[in-house]
């Protein structure tokens, strides 16, 4: 960090986002938060209203690259982490709105760093694990090597696949340095939506006492939210130059595992959390040594993980700030908030 940098962070509303942004303030380094929406709310959970107070918003959509130039023109920019992305639902529902977000707003992205002579240091962006499918493992080590080739099933998979691709023409065609990072199975608190979002959501419903069902089993790599922030940042103050790829790290746990660290830590909730049985179409063992050119990395195991989200979701239903409806569960006969009471009842 020195007192020159100003990050923009684009898609900041969302998990990663919030995480990144998070990580930013605690270090007192000047963050410009870039996105369409304007729910603040997955800052809010895992920030004070004294952090939130020293992010710079601004409203915009990476689809408009003139908006994008004037936010890194305006702010004095001087890293970017590119993190504004439709998840896998949604580009299903609607391809042609997916391509537009995911592959033109990267492009706009790349684009107005370029026009911006913003050379010092390199892009950062996520790709995803979804940019390959299960049968992309090589069959003699029944793992996805760092130098597979991608069979995405998804258009999301397809679209992540081409902003590579993208990455790579940039820095032949221009010298714009980036560091794309393939995340698998993120969780934290803000994890409320997309595809492997749903075992962060049981966490959740272990802590307000609902049952849930995980939507899928077998083995995944998941990575902690704040450790993804972490890492991000670490690769924007690199020297590397040209494109590259990055596979995360992160703790390959099989969900009947999963859900047994839930209920140590929740005990209450024994035998409330499920899964479904069907497997994620990706690669569960993944190569990821690459990214070690980046320096120490942090790794949190998952059962810590885990309680360090339930010590968060504790703490917003002891301030009447917790609603389920908010982690990825589906709506109750109320939306108020655990912990406060709704219509004169008593806190649930």
């Amino acid at each position: 960090m020195t007192a020159s940098e100003r990050f923009l962070v684009t898609g900041a509303l969302g998990c990663i986002g919030a995480w990144t942004v998070r990580a930013l303030v605690r270090e007192d380094t000047k963050v410009v938060a870039y996105d369409l929406g304007r729910d603040h709310r997955r800052l809010a959970q895992i920030m004070t209203p004294d952090e939130l107070a020293a992010v710079e918003f601004v409203v915009g959509d990476i689809t408009d690259l003139a908006s994008l130039e004037r936010a890194l023109n305006e702010h004095g920019i001087t890293n970017v982490v590119h993190l504004a992305a439709l998840q896998v639902p949604f580009c299903r529902a609607d391809p042609p709105r997916g391509a537009l977000v995911n592959v033109v707003g990267t492009v706009n992205v790349f684009e107005a760093v370029k026009r911006r002579g913003l050379t010092d240091r390199p892009l950062v962006y996520t790709s995803s694990i979804g940019a390959f499918s299960a049968d992309d493992e090589n069959p003699a080590s029944h793992r996805l090597e760092e130098a597979a080739d991608g069979h995405p099933t998804t258009h999301y998979g397809v679209y992540k696949r081409a902003n590579e691709g993208t990455a790579r023409i940039y820095a032949l065609d221009d010298g714009i340095a980036s560091i794309g990072l393939r995340p698998m199975t993120v969780y934290g608190v803000g994890r409320d939506q997309g595809m492997t979002s749903t075992p962060t959501s049981a966490i959740a419903a272990a802590v307000v006492g609902r049952p849930y069902r995980i939507s899928f089993g077998g083995t995944t790599l998941f990575q902690y939210a704040e450790d993804v922030a972490s890492t991000l940042l670490r690769a924007s103050r690199s020297d590397l130059t040209g494109a590259h790829v990055f596979n995360l790290g992160g703790s390959s746990v099989e969900i009947g595992e999963w859900i047994a660290a839930i209920e140590r830590v929740v005990p209450e909730a024994r035998g409330t959390i499920t899964m479904a049985d069907v497997r994620l179409p990706f690669p569960s063992e993944i190569a990821h040594d690459g990214v070690g050119v980046l320096g120490p990395l942090p790794v949190t195991p998952f059962e810590a993980g885990i309680d360090a989200t339930v010590a968060i979701l504790r703490r917003l239903a002891e301030e009447g700030l917790l609603v389920p409806e908010q982690h990825g569960l589906p709506p109750s006969e109320t939306s108020a908030p655990v912990g406060r009471p709704a219509s004169g009842a008593p806190p649930t």
